[in-house]
């Protein structure tokens, strides 16, 4: 009997030919292309023969033409729309590596139509009406920022880390502290970077202690160069020591070896000026001695995605030689932010405000309480009987493996659970257009405002807002929402 009713609903599902025939078909036949309704037909089709299959099914109604093509239509709506689209962050975590990290300036935008719309001198000398060099476009800025003799720009940190390494030390060895060994985000390895390179990498000293007496071990005719990775994304404390960026350069120097300084999330503003906690600026490793420093653009930067290369010239002008760096070089959109970003830097009375990341890092707790009460005025009462809004304390984190253990006071609205489940509110929010990206702590639904833009928060109001209503009409229906 139940294969039988099984058949008996396999033959009820519309074929594609009747599908195409149905009105709301036609309609979308004279919006979209052809293929795509297919497409869509063909999944929806086959996610019902599945569950049928399965059992799932067990109504002849859900198989009717009409309930078929609002099924279609409904999934067309779904393929068609585009996969990267905006969220609001309410996570308080500001460089939030799954939602593209840094946002960009204002500057930065306002040129993105002009740049990407039509021709540019991407790699053209206009003074000189022939090829030119794209790097060109942010050397001199960088060098004037920074001090440093020679600058080159690839896609991100990692490729400048192994173009670097390609370069000066393919086949020879890298002497680098075992301390300094890290893994980031997406298991980018430091030793596996090494081996990729072709560097054998020599390792020194202990996961807490490195002397100068360890490298000095070490250091002979195959010692291409030595390497210090700054542990951005963690931190050890205690009985600890390690070699500052002067000293491993005076022993550098002592034995004609360049010393390269992998800072990860590299940065051009000093946030101990602004109360926060210190953390190396590019200058000042240029400054103390470095050769070669490498180091994100996306991060503490502030501008998009890149691997930012600065050092002295001989080291730089044989990275830009290499082969590889047409693999991993930097397009003219990047270029354009990152060019954009940079020259914000120029004026440091107003860089904090300009770029967003900056300022969301450095904005005040009362800055943030104000924001904070400007959105639960747009959200203004609520039913209470699914869940309650206030307004409690909390921390932001930067994010993006930088400045670890800097815990930035911050005000939150907090949804606690009544008759629905802190899960169902999460994913609801995260499901809403846009959706709002939240965290939830101790069965409690927090929105950080902190990385809540000014002009998302009438939207984000509207979607809490929203939820309280979706919530009570499930409720009234007997629907689990837990």
């Amino acid at each position: 009997m139940m294969a039988n009713n099984k058949q008996g609903l396999f033959r009820k599902i519309p074929a594609v030919d009747r599908l195409l025939l149905a009105p709301l078909m036609t309609e979308a036949l004279a919006a979209c292309p052809r293929p795509l309704i297919l497409k869509a037909i063909n999944q929806v089709l086959d996610e019902l023969r599945e569950k049928i299959q399965t059992g799932e099914v067990i109504r002849e109604s859900d198989l009717d033409l009409e309930s078929v093509s609002v099924s279609v239509m409904a999934r067309l709506k779904q393929i068609s729309s585009p996969s990267l689209i905006p969220v609001i962050n309410a996570t308080g975590v500001v460089i939030h590596t799954n939602l593209g990290r840094s946002p960009l300036s204002e500057s930065a935008l306002k040129k993105f139509t002009l740049i990407a719309g039509g021709y540019s001198n991407l790699e053209y000398d206009l003074d000189k009406g022939e090829r030119g060099s794209r790097f060109s476009h942010v050397e001199e800025i960088l060098k004037e920022l920074t001090q440093a003799e020679a600058a080159m720009v690839v896609n991100n940190n990692a490729a400048a880390v192994l173009l670097s390494l390609d370069t000066l030390a393919r086949g020879r060895e890298v002497v680098v502290s075992r301390g300094q060994l890290v893994e980031i985000g997406g298991s980018f390895r430091i030793p596996d970077v090494m081996r990729r390179s072709g560097a054998k990498m020599v390792e020194v000293g202990t996961t807490n202690k490195t002397h100068l007496r360890d490298y000095e071990e070490v250091i002979g005719p195959e010692t291409a160069l030595l390497l210090k990775v700054h542990t951005s994304n963690f931190q050890i404390v205690g009985f600890t020591e390690g070699l500052t960026v002067s000293e491993l350069s005076a022993l550098g120097r002592r034995h004609g070896i360049p010393v390269m300084e992998d800072l990860g999330s590299g940065c051009l503003a000093d946030f101990s000026e602004y109360g926060l906690l210190k953390e190396p600026t590019v200058q000042e490793v240029l400054n103390q001695g470095a050769d070669l420093v490498t180091f994100s653009g996306d991060k503490l930067l502030g501008g998009p995605q890149a691997g930012i290369i600065l050092g002295r010239k001989d080291l730089v002008d044989a990275i830009r030689k290499n082969q590889l760096s047409r693999a991993v070089r930097i397009d003219k959109l990047t270029l354009l932010a990152l060019e954009e970003t940079l020259r914000l830097y120029r004026d440091k009375r107003t860089v904090i405000e300009k770029i967003p990341t900056l300022r969301m890092i450095c904005e005040s707790y009362g800055s943030l309480n104000k924001k904070a009460r400007r959105l639960l005025r747009f959200i203004g009462r609520l039913d209470s009987s699914n869940f309650s809004v206030e307004l409690i304390d909390g921390s932001s984190k930067v994010g993006g493996g930088a400045l670890p253990l800097l815990e930035l006071p911050s005000r939150l609205i907090c949804l606690t659970p009544k008759a629905i489940s802190s899960q169902f509110m999460e994913r609801w929010l995260r499901a809403f257009d846009p959706p709002v990206i939240t965290r939830v702590e101790k069965e409690r639904v927090l929105l950080d405002v902190r990385t809540i833009q000014d002009g998302e928060l009438k939207t984000a109001a509207r979607a809490i807002m929203a939820l309280g209503l979706i919530t009570r009409k499930n409720s009234a229906q007997g629907t689990d929402i837990n």
